[in-house]
């Protein structure tokens, strides 16, 4: 007896239409986690804060992770992001990630790339990854070290590079857009097309999670960063798109207005729970309670937060061209309702130019 056809539908649409259904029935289908802060580079953009000898100790140890793991899947995870940090850096890696994906979990890895040894790319091929992310800084030795800090990491990771997709191991290659490499973009863009893998850049430059100044000093200027969207044709059309859709949407009065904590969540080295890895206040230790909890109880009441004051953002007719964000604003100003100055230009220059170029 044959089988009956089963219909076809791509990976984008399903995942689309799994994603409306889990927002509007707060699924957690989507958890991001932070191995560690710890990393062998030394980026001058860096978010992750300074760490001491007693911070590396409070790290999640293997079976806390797996318990979690457990936890978060008996409410419906299914795509888990794990990062850092440089996650490769943690000697039990292999054993987390086998764990995680014996579970069923589609895993993506961010990673610098420069661990990836030919014994990290085999234990890859052997338990293959939803995707792997790659930050690649510079086309050059000396530009990718400039950012990186560490002599020879531009090799390494080029090497790992070549070493996924030797393996056939789903890979894509990002870019963070810095005073420092920005001259190198559209060579990098070029570099990574000629690879076959997907690629995408951004220039948005937060303070440190310690609330460090330093990553501001490499931001492009407003100008630039508008530039490089009316450089690139699909990004401009995104963009003219979002300020369509959104021109007319109703005023939202609450503090948090994007979709973190609907059908995602993050969790950082130390087990706290976050709405975002932004928001590094209040936290929820999973060391202390149950993911179940955190998710259907705290997270609830972060997201019902009102402003206490005069929040300007969420009436402004520019903001669907901004990247606003309230936890940005505590890290930049300490008032998670002030809004953040550098963002507000951006936003500003986005509906001068994208409204002339659409006349």
């Amino acid at each position: 007896m044959g089988c009956s056809h089963l219909p076809e539908i791509k990976y984008a649409e399903f995942s689309r239409h799994l994603h409306k259904k889990s927002i509007a029935e707060r699924i957690p289908l989507h958890g991001t986690i932070e191995l560690t802060f710890r990393c062998n580079l030394n980026c001058v953009h860096c978010y992750c804060p300074t760490l001491g000898p007693q911070d590396i100790e409070r790290e999640l140890n293997y079976q806390e992770i797996c318990r979690i793991i457990d936890d978060m899947l008996a409410e419906g995870c299914l795509w888990w992001t794990i990062s850092g940090g440089e996650p490769l850096i943690r000697e039990d890696f292999q054993d987390i990630y086998i764990y995680a994906k014996k579970k069923g979990l589609l895993i993506t890895l961010f990673t610098n790339g420069t661990l990836i040894t030919t014994q990290v790319a085999d234990f890859l091929d052997e338990w293959p990854p939803f995707l792997v992310e790659i930050t690649l800084y510079g086309i050059t030795k000396e530009v990718y070290e400039s950012i990186t800090g560490i002599p020879g990491s531009f090799t390494q990771c080029m090497e790992g590079i070549e070493r996924l997709l030797a393996r056939n191991i789903r890979l894509r290659l990002k870019t963070v857009v810095l005073t420092l490499n920005q001259h190198q973009l559209y060579d990098i863009k070029r570099y990574v097309e000629s690879l076959g893998v997907g690629f995408r850049y951004d220039p948005m430059i937060n303070p440190g999670l310690d609330g460090s100044s330093r990553p501001k000093n490499y931001r492009l200027t407003p100008e630039e960063v508008v530039n490089l969207d009316l450089a690139d044709e699909k990004r401009l059309q995104n963009w003219k798109e979002v300020m369509e859709k959104y021109r007319d949407s109703p005023k939202d009065n609450h503090l948090y207005t994007c979709v973190a904590g609907l059908d995602s969540f993050h969790i950082n080295p130390y087990g706290d729970m976050q709405l975002c890895i932004m928001v590094q206040r209040p936290v929820y230790s999973l060391r202390q309670g149950s993911f179940k909890e955190g998710w259907h109880k705290f997270l609830p009441r972060l997201r019902a937060q009102r402003p206490k004051g005069d929040y300007k953002c969420p009436g402004c007719e520019r903001s669907s061209l901004c990247h606003q964000c309230p936890a940005w604003a505590q890290l930049e100003n300490h008032d998670p309702e002030t809004p953040v100055e550098y963002l507000c230009q951006i936003a500003h220059l986005r509906a001068e130019v994208f409204g002339k170029d659409s006349r």
